[in-house]
């Protein structure tokens, strides 16, 4: 990219940083300490608020860079992350936004342990709920690199990497200053930021082919390099029976990963009633549909203006994509609309990944903290010492997630959120579910199905072609695959399930009736929720 492509993104940059720290600052300097108002802004945010936020902790690297990026690629295959992640948002609509806020306080252990022993159960769901913010962390940290890497040349290595740590630190300081209230108010500026953007290169896309979708198809198949197989499904998933088993592994991963990711279970927390927390996920239901509906245009736009060739020359997984195409829509790379428009899709792409990780890190700090340090001190902790160990936390995990960015930086940022949902929904949703309608589960049930689901989906991962066997694996000099597919999830969720019920049937401690009955209570009508 040109000088002037680097000095006004990097401006832009500069500016949502410091507008963002001044909000922290701002909210440190209001704060009064207590856990409440630490891990969910003091309940003080109105059912639209939230719902902006919910979009803007969803909307994330992997949705603007990565789905744009694979339907850039892949064409119809493609469409699959957009269709999944947006479905998933009926389930959380139905089966958990109002029950979670009526049964618990912080944090997903909450649910769970409302009923059972506490001790195994928080660490159980504690461990869980860390490692799936770990992971989505990598995505964004691995769509940061590519995107400053792109803004620097392309080829500096050494740029990715600072970028991987500079977002590590700035996320450490969002949430260790500002808590659930700054990352809130940082959430919202950007889903605003990130709508305008993507309706901007939208309108763009559709004009520059007046308004004829179809003719925008075909030019995409055209230029695709693949011809009418663009838009027909099989280019990624359909080869083999195994790429068709990955195909439904993934579909099932994210429509029912959302339902258990830490960060946005915790959302439902920050709103005063059940009720409002029904309203946030309508609110966001429409702002994030409307978003995955304009990834769509945005893929095959940048197939059909830059090229398949020209997105993969760029980065070989497909996250430059749309900053790609607003270069092109712009102008062209020596124009000065290409240069404004490129630097504002380049700043709001990071002012994205910002705010996902200030929202991932405080999910998982708050388990580090609420459900882990709580538990293992074998007494709860005092609240001012618990927030202070979330900000310790924050760190940890940052320093975790940096190291693993730079690991998995060749990977497209969308597969790696894949990788997160269906650990997700393998060992957060069964657990989540058994506890809010099976009367009959138990303490060892609980424990069972939350390692039950996490542990072969962890291993599977391990085992598969993304960490080794091939040229774009993480370790492609050693070949220690066994499991063909790249997602776990067919395998991994239903032994989730399967985990819970042997461990509940299997156990002999009976069921606690009485708090099944006052969960179930507290549940469907609000009373005594937090």
């Amino acid at each position: 990219m040109t000088g002037d492509h680097q000095t006004l993104a990097l401006l832009l940059f500069g500016v949502f940083v410091a507008v963002t720290l001044a909000i922290t600052t701002w909210v440190s300097r209001n704060r009064h300490g207590s856990a409440e108002e630490f891990y969910a802004g003091g309940r003080l945010f109105s059912p639209m608020e939230n719902g902006f936020a919910i979009a803007g902790d969803y909307m994330s690297a992997a949705s603007f860079l990565g789905i744009s990026g694979l339907i850039a690629l892949f064409g119809y295959d493609g469409l699959l992350y957009s269709v999944g992640f947006l479905v998933a948002w009926l389930v959380v609509l139905f089966l958990v936004a109002e029950l979670v806020r009526n049964c618990g306080r912080f944090t997903l252990a909450d649910v769970v342990a409302a009923r059972m022993r506490e001790r195994p159960v928080r660490i159980a769901a504690g461990t869980s709920s860390v490692t799936v913010s770990v992971l989505y962390l990598v995505a964004q940290m691995v769509g940061a690199g590519s995107l400053v890497a792109l803004l620097l040349g392309g080829t500096s290595g050494a740029a990715q990497a600072w970028t991987v740590i500079g977002v590590g630190a700035l996320m450490v300081i969002y949430v260790s200053l500002g808590g659930m209230r700054a990352t809130t108010w940082i959430q919202i500026v950007k889903a605003v930021l990130l709508m305008c953007g993507a309706i901007a290169l939208t309108v763009l896309v559709l004009v520059r082919f007046h308004g004829d979708f179809d003719q925008l198809l075909r030019t995409a198949a055209d230029r695709s390099g693949h011809g009418s197989q663009f838009l027909a499904p099989g280019l990624r998933y359909g080869g083999d029976w195994t790429s068709r088993l990955d195909f439904i592994s993934l579909g099932l991963a994210l429509v029912l990963g959302t339902a258990g990711l830490p960060h946005i279970l915790s959302r439902f927390y920050t709103v005063p009633t059940a009720r409002a927390a029904r309203r946030s996920v309508v609110w966001s239901i429409g702002l994030i549909g409307s978003f995955y509906l304009m990834t769509i245009v945005l893929g095959f736009g940048a197939a059909a203006i830059v090229g398949s060739d020209a997105v993969r020359g760029s980065n070989a997984a497909g996250n430059t994509a749309v900053p790609l195409l607003a270069l092109d829509l712009g102008g062209g790379a020596d124009s000065t609309g290409g240069t404004v428009l490129f630097a504002i899709v380049a700043a709001i792409a990071f002012a994205t990944i910002l705010a996902v990780v200030a929202g991932i890190t405080l999910a998982s700090s708050a388990s580090v903290a609420h459900d882990l340090y709580a538990s293992l001190r074998r007494k709860h902790a005092k609240p001012r010492s618990e927030v202070a160990v979330a900000r310790l936390a924050a760190a940890g995990v940052g320093v975790v997630a940096i190291g693993l960015g730079l690991l998995a930086r060749d990977l497209n940022v969308a597969f790696l959120v894949g990788l997160a949902f269906a650990v997700a929904a393998s060992a957060n949703l069964p657990v989540l579910l058994f506890s809010l309608f099976w009367r009959n589960f138990t303490t060892r049930g609980a424990v069972w199905s939350v390692y039950g689901g996490l542990v072969p989906s962890l291993v599977l991962v391990v085992l598969s072609p993304v960490v080794s066997g091939g040229p774009s694996s993480l370790f492609p000099g050693v070949d220690f695959q066994y499991f063909p597919l790249e997602n776990p999830g067919l395998v991994s969720i239903p032994l989730g399930f399967l985990a819970g019920w042997l461990g509940t049937v299997t156990s002999s401690e009976p069921a606690d009736e009485a708090k099944h009955a006052e969960t179930e209570v507290r549940s469907l009508t609000g009373a005594g929720a937090a």
